[in-house]
């Protein structure tokens, strides 16, 4: 709404005895006091469509990294695990915890949704390795990037996200146990692998598409198209990227062939995606910092995520 300001042009006094400069004045008053109201109405009646911010969400890559190493069973993963749920239950999403045991271990799986509708479920793994195997293996690894930046792209997308307006319920799953592979005789993606197999058990309807995000906080941004994922799923994502300005980092060429935590609802035939940029560095190093990690990288795999599912 705006206000009609030709109005004002049309306005013809005569002057009769000294009354014009008068009636002038009430009928200026009377039409500013018209376009404040009409001012007011505007921007009460119109809520600001939440965009999603990368400095938002690095905020929650030093609130991760500050906890200290989130190894599976540390206190430190206890504590971020009760981070995440306490700011997902903040936000209004439900919320429901997915508990085993793995080689003695407790494991905790983290499911959040909202809406209805068809159902996507966005995912990455808050868990850390427990060895820098890539440089010194008696150190664990900080997962600025390798666990954090994945989280923090999720909980900024649980509050940026109108999702009921969607037309879809949007889960945001948060997997445990997935960076442990290969060490004291550990499988990897112990964690989604559980959720894949027993979903539906808990009254969950079936998935229409998965998406994960994973190591996406690189401050030199190349997201590549991975082997293993849906193809169409992956080109209606990337197109998205493209549109939004961020075809630079989020390219439309394959490049690796990646066991992530897509690959466990790929194997039950749901259409699933990885975004992951494999040419980080500091992978598996102590050196997996937060001063590694570009609030521009999060932004552009989040606001793509966020442009997605509002458009699907």
């Amino acid at each position: 709404m705006r206000a009609n300001t030709k109005s004002q042009g049309t306005l013809r006094f005569a002057v009769v005895d000294g009354v014009a400069p008068s009636i002038r004045r009430i009928a200026v008053g009377i039409l500013l006091l018209l376009l404040m109201v009409a001012g007011c109405t505007h921007h009460d009646s119109i809520t600001p469509q939440e965009t999603f911010s990368g400095e938002e969400a690095y905020h929650w890559i030093i609130a991760q990294c500050e906890l200290g190493y989130r190894t599976p069973g540390s206190e430190a993963h206890r504590q971020v695990g009760d981070l995440i749920v306490e700011q997902l239950r903040t936000l209004g999403w439900q919320t429901r915890e997915q508990r085993f045991t793995y080689r003695d271990t407790p494991i905790r799986n983290l499911l959040a949704w909202q809406g209805e509708g068809p159902a996507v479920l966005l995912g990455a793994h808050y868990d850390t390795r427990p060895s820098a195997d890539e440089e010194d293996p008696d150190v664990p690894v900080m997962g600025a990037n390798d666990g954090a930046s994945g989280v923090a792209v999720l909980l900024e997308l649980a509050r940026v996200l109108d999702a009921p307006s969607t037309g879809q319920r949007v889960y945001l799953a948060f997997f445990d146990a997935e960076d442990s592979g290969g060490l004291d005789g550990w499988d990897w993606i112990v964690g989604s692998s559980h959720m894949a197999e027993r979903w539906g058990e808990g009254g969950e309807p079936p998935l229409k598409a998965v998406v994960v995000v994973d190591m996406i906080g690189d401050r030199d941004l190349q997201i590549h198209y991975e082997y293993h994922s849906d193809v169409e799923l992956q080109e209606s994502i990337w197109r998205v990227a493209d549109d939004l300005g961020y075809g630079d980092s989020i390219i439309p060429t394959y490049k690796y062939a990646i066991l992530d935590d897509h690959i466990p609802f790929l194997r039950r035939g749901i259409p699933a995606v990885v975004m992951i940029d494999f040419d980080y560095p500091y992978w598996h190093t102590t050196q997996d910092t937060p001063d590694k990690v570009a609030p521009q990288s999060l932004e552009a795999v989040g606001r793509t995520l966020q442009v997605w599912l509002e458009s699907r």
